[in-house]
């Protein structure tokens, strides 16, 4: 048997993933969460091992839910003695607690297993944009999941700046465009 060491180190490496929760729906973005938390986007996957990656979630004041369940929708914890039951509405737990709302919708929808609670400290989530040191490991943008053209990991990163990269790469091709188009373009004299 081979004892070299192949691609397997880089597999197993945990990427950081970064999602703005502002108007997504609750139940969707969670269940695609839960899958990076599981690893279950590597080719590697397997469900004994721990392979998944960090997940960043800011804005999480802003995350939406369909229907009547922003009325209807109750958090429940008991204290385990009589009558010890806590019912507390979704709109409560929005104001008080935003996090909350995805690490309970995230935690129903990963398997009920020892690797639970350690999948679940890899998720992050911030009620606003700011999210501190933690944004300088940064590495994937959740949409296409490439790596910053002038990626600079000593330098914090929010939402709004990786807005504003975005913006800025748009820019960048456009103008690149429009100078082929421009050079492609033949000469009147």
């Amino acid at each position: 048997m081979s004892q070299a060491v192949g691609n397997t180190a880089l597999a197993y490496a945990r990427v950081w993933h970064h999602v703005d929760a502002s108007d997504r729906v609750l139940g969707k973005l969670a269940e695609r969460i839960a899958l990076v938390l599981m690893g279950k986007h590597k080719p590697i996957y397997d469900p004994s091992v721990d392979c998944g990656d960090y997940v960043v979630v800011t804005n999480s004041r802003n995350i939406k839910v369909t229907g009547r369940k922003e009325d209807q929708l109750l958090f429940r914890k008991h204290s385990m003695f009589p009558g010890g039951l806590k019912e507390t509405p979704y709109t409560v737990v929005k104001e008080k607690n935003p996090d909350e709302i995805i690490r309970h919708a995230v935690s129903g929808m990963l398997p009920k297993n020892k690797l639970r609670d350690r999948r679940l400290e890899r998720l992050k989530i911030f009620p606003s944009y700011k999210m501190g040191k933690i944004g300088a490991n940064i590495i994937r943008s959740w949409e296409d999941g490439t790596l910053p053209p002038n990626f600079d990991p000593t330098t914090p990163t929010t939402a709004h700046t990786i807005q504003k990269m975005k913006e800025n790469r748009e820019k960048a091709e456009l103008r690149r465009a429009e100078r082929e188009a421009g050079a492609s373009a033949p000469q009147a004299s």
